[in-house]
C-alpha cells in the first residue's frame, strides 16, 4: 500500500499527486440457523478460491475472517476488489455451512468461539485474560500512502480531531447478547477495554512516536508494535498511515465512502503541512469523549465539534468535514461519487440504524442477521 509517487516534499507536489488507498475488512462467521458466532474460519478458508487466498486470512478469533484490497488510486478498482472478495467469501462461508456478516460484533447470544491457535494470540490471552472480546470484534482499516514516516507523524496530528465523525459514519453494531445495547457501535465499547486503544496523541516527531511505542511495550501495556491500537497510526508493514476508526461497514458502498473520505482527509493534511498550516489543537480527553459519543449516537444523534467541544447534529459536522475535504475530493476525482454515496447513507442511515429499523419492523434478530448478510453480499439495504 504505497503512495503513487514518493517525491512530495514541496507544496506543488502535495497538491497534485494522487494518493493510493487500500482497505482491510473483518467479518463475522455465524450459524445460518441461529445467527450465533461459530468457529468456522479454517473450514471457510478451505473453500476460498485459490487465486484469492492471498487476500484472505484469519483474524484473532476463529469466528472471524479478514480480507484486504490491493492498494489503488481509482475508487472503482477498490469497489471491484471489495465486491469480488466479499462475494467469494460469502460463497465460501455457505459451502462451509456458515454465513458471512459485515457487522461490528455478534448480535445473537451464544458460546464465545476460541481464539485462533497462534503463539502471539496465546500470549495475548495469557496476559489480558477477560479483555478478549465476545463473539468477534470486526473493524475496518484504511491505509493511505505517505512519502515518509516523519511526514506521516505530522499527518496523524492533523487528522486526529476529525476521526470521531468518521467513527460515527461506520457504526454498525447496536445489538449484543440478543439485546439492544443502547449504542450504535457496541464493538467500540468492547474494544476500548484494551489498554492500548485510544485516540492518537499529539506527537512531536517520529522519534517521539517510536519512543512511545517502546515505552508502552516496556510497561507491559502492549506485547509488540502490532498492539498499538490508536485510531490512527503508522503502518508497521507498509509506507502508509492506517486509520482504524470503527466497525466494518455493512455494504461495499459504505466502505468505498469511508475510504474516499479517509484518503481526502490525509490529502488535506498533506496540503496543510506543505502550506505550513498547523493542526487544529484538540485536547486528548475531548477526543476520548468525542469517540464515545460517536459510538453511542452514530450519525443519528449528536457529535462533538473538534474546535469548540460543543455538541452539534452529527450530520451537520459530517457536512462541515466534507466541505473542508472538497479540494482533495475533486483532485482525486471522488467528489461526485462521495456526494452520491452520502445521499444514500442519509436515505438508509448507518448500519446501526438499518439494523434497528429491521428489528423495529419484525422484532426478530434472525431478520436482522439475514438483512446484514444480504448487505454484506452487496445488495441494496431493504
Amino acid at each position: 500500500m504505497v503512495r503513487q509517487a514518493a517525491a512530495a516534499a514541496n507544496p506543488s507536489a502535495a497538491e497534485t499527486e494522487l494518493l493510493t488507498v487500500g482497505v482491510e475488512e473483518e467479518f463475522l462467521l455465524v450459524d445460518p440457523d441461529t445467527g450465533a458466532a461459530v468457529p468456522a474460519v479454517d473450514e471457510v478458508l478451505e473453500q476460498v478460491p485459490p487465486e484469492l487466498r492471498g487476500q484472505v486470512e484469519r483474524e484473532f478469533q476463529t469466528s472471524q475472517i479478514e480480507i484486504g484490497s490491493p492498494p489503488g488510486v481509482e475508487l472503482p478498482s477498490i469497489r471491484h476488489s471489495l465486491g469480488l472478495l466479499r462475494s467469494a467469501l460469502a460463497d465460501a462461508a455457505e459451502r462451509a455451512g456458515a454465513r458471512l456478516l459485515a457487522i461490528g460484533t455478534g448480535p445473537v447470544d451464544g458460546p464465545v468461539p476460541p481464539v485462533v491457535d497462534k503463539p502471539r494470540f496465546d500470549r495475548m490471552v495469557e496476559r489480558y485474560r477477560l479483555l478478549v472480546p465476545g463473539p468477534g470484534n470486526n473493524g475496518m482499516h484504511v491505509h493511505v500512502g505517505i512519502p515518509d514516516p516523519d511526514t506521516g507523524v505530522q499527518v496523524l496530528n492533523h487528522v486526529r480531531p476529525w476521526l470521531p465523525i468518521l467513527h460515527a459514519v461506520t457504526t454498525n453494531s447496536p445489538f449484543s447478547r440478543s439485546a439492544d445495547t443502547g449504542y450504535a457501535s457496541w464493538r467500540s465499547i468492547e474494544w476500548e477495554r484494551w489498554p492500548s486503544v485510544a485516540p492518537t496523541p499529539y506527537l512531536v516527531n517520529h522519534d517521539h512516536y517510536r519512543r512511545l511505542i517502546s515505552q508502552l511495550i516496556g510497561s507491559g501495556v502492549m506485547l509488540d508494535e502490532g498492539m498499538l491500537y490508536w485510531y490512527a497510526r503508522l503502518s508497521a508493514k507498509y509506507p502508509t498511515v492506517e486509520l482504524r476508526i470503527g466497525d466494518v461497514c455493512p455494504t461495499v458502498d459504505d466502505a468505498v465512502l469511508v475510504a474516499a473520505l479517509v484518503r481526502a482527509l490525509v490529502a488535506t493534511a498533506l496540503d496543510d503541512i506543505a502550506a505550513g498550516r498547523p493542526p487544529l489543537p484538540t485536547d486528548h480527553h475531548l477526543l476520548v469523549g468525542a469517540h464515545w459519543r460517536a459510538a453511542h449516537d452514530g450519525l443519528e444523534g449528536a457529535a462533538v465539534e473538534p474546535a469548540s467541544g460543543e455538541l452539534r447534529p452529527a450530520w451537520d459536522l459530517l457536512h462541515q468535514l466534507v466541505g473542508r475535504l472538497g479540494p482533495a475530493l475533486e483532485r482525486h476525482g471522488d467528489h461526485a461519487e462521495v456526494t452520491s454515496l452520502l445521499d444514500g447513507l442519509r436515505a438508509h442511515g448507518t448500519g446501526a440504524a438499518r439494523q434497528r429499523a429491521v428489528y423495529a419492523r419484525t422484532g426478530r434478530l434472525a431478520d436482522v442477521v439475514s438483512e446484514v448478510a444480504r448487505q454484506t453480499r452487496g445488495e441494496v439495504p431493504g
